[in-house]
């Protein structure tokens, strides 16, 4: 024993290294354990949901998958093998697996997609948005938006997880969540923006449109990877030195919020007999008088010239509230009076939070706006983190127009206030 004490003194600092590095493995095997601890206590939770008694005559449910495997730097694929797909399999549903190969892929095969009973999007905010575009794009998108949709969060950017799913810094536990919670079956609806250049088809987002300088600045963030933690502070900084201040001008459309209508019933009642429906079919015909078509009023638009360092349209999924009264939007307008420390320092929390809409920006709700760009404007907009072609659009609200799966602690939170 003195020998080693004697050793360890005397190669102290290769002691203290191999000390380091044990720990360091040990807290790795630990952390690995953990995660296959997580995992088996939800596939036993799924099994429950498999082993579940149905009729002979009751087929299958049919899950479809859309599987962005080029997400998380192309982790994606291995996250959801190991911590999903188990899951699915044993919830004892008819689990259909589509990989994308490339950009816009999932579009194209919405467009071909039978009929199924649940789709779920396995990706980040790229994949939401190009599964939600081609859905619907579909001639028959009246029927399959009520298709409920499930996330199971894998990419850089999950905007829609925080409104879904609890935080957790665990990333199996996350995943794993949100898989279970799809089997659960509790749903949210959720609003839809759709965005309309004057020639190409409409692309749809969930989150939201941004326009200006700190995206921009953000979108190159990646190029200064070599400074690691400074390297979005290094991005705004180094976009300053462009003309300045950065005024990014046009004119702004837009009307009002809508009054929410009542929720549709969704049990129907019976289908009355046959000569029931041929009485009133007959009594509504020769008692009630010709009606006129009414008169449709002028919309009432408001108009609006804006110079901003960046113009932000977005829903309100991020904080969701299922007791509103009115459904609309919200327009951020930011001043374009920033100094150049200010841009630095704000470009950084946009970058946590792209869509926040700081002190002193102009701030409105409306329910549809037009956004007419000046002659010759360049740059591109942000769509739910994807980059689109800037051109004068159209945005119009299409309030709760999908439903997500979400878990039940967080549909639970969001009806609190309605029983208070």
């Amino acid at each position: 024993m003195a020998k080693v004490l004697a050793a360890l003194r005397q190669h102290w600092k290769k002691s203290t290294f191999g000390a380091c590095l044990l720990g360091w493995g040990g807290h790795w095997l630990y952390g690995k354990h953990c995660d296959n601890l997580l995992r088996r206590a939800a596939c036993q939770e799924a099994q429950a949901f498999g082993n579940q008694l149905m009729p002979a005559t009751m087929p299958l449910k049919k899950a479809t998958v859309f599987l962005n495997p080029a997400a998380c730097k192309g982790k994606a694929g291995n996250l959801f093998e190991k911590n999903a797909a188990p899951i699915l399999h044993l919830s004892g549903l008819d689990v259909t697996v589509v990989k994308t190969d490339y950009e816009g892929q999932a579009k194209k095969l919405l467009e071909l997609m039978e009929n199924t009973d649940l789709i779920i999007i396995a990706g980040g905010d790229g994949t939401v948005q190009e599964v939600i575009t081609g859905l619907l794009r579909r001639a028959d998108e009246a029927a399959f938006s009520k298709i409920p949709i499930g996330f199971i969060p894998l990419g850089k950017t999950c905007t829609l997880s925080h409104t879904l799913y609890p935080e957790s810094t665990n990333q199996v536990q996350h995943i794993t969540n949100a898989t279970l919670a799809i089997l659960k079956g509790e749903t949210v609806p959720l609003d839809v923006l759709q965005i309309k250049g004057k020639k190409e088809q409409p692309v749809f987002a969930v989150s939201g449109l941004r326009w200006g300088s700190y995206r921009d600045a953000a979108v190159k963030a990646s190029k200064y990877w070599y400074l690691g933690p400074l390297k979005t502070k290094a991005a705004h900084f180094f976009s300053t030195f462009k003309e300045w201040p950065q005024k990014h001008q046009a004119a702004l459309m837009y009307l009002g919020p809508t009054e929410r209508p009542p929720e549709e019933l969704e049990e129907k009642s019976s289908r009355p007999p046959l000569y029931v429906r041929l009485y009133r079919r007959l009594r509504s015909y020769w008692s009630s008088p010709k009606e006129f078509p009414q008169e449709v009023a002028p919309e009432d638009w408001e108009e609006l010239k804006l110079s901003t360092i960046e113009l932000s349209i977005a829903t309100r999924n991020r904080q969701l509230d299922l007791t509103r009264t009115e459904d609309c939007m919200d327009i951020c307008i930011e001043a374009e009076s920033v100094s150049k420390g200010e841009f630095v320092h704000r470009g950084s929390q946009k970058m946590r939070d792209p869509l926040m809409c700081p002190e002193g920006s102009q701030h409105i709700r409306a329910s549809r706006c037009i956004l007419q760009l000046a002659e010759g404007t360049a740059g591109s907009f942000g769509i739910d983190n994807e980059e689109y072609e800037a051109m004068p659009v159209e945005v119009k609200l299409l309030p709760r127009k999908l439903r997500f799966f979400c878990d039940p602690r967080m549909r639970e939170q969001l009806l609190q206030p309605a029983v208070q």
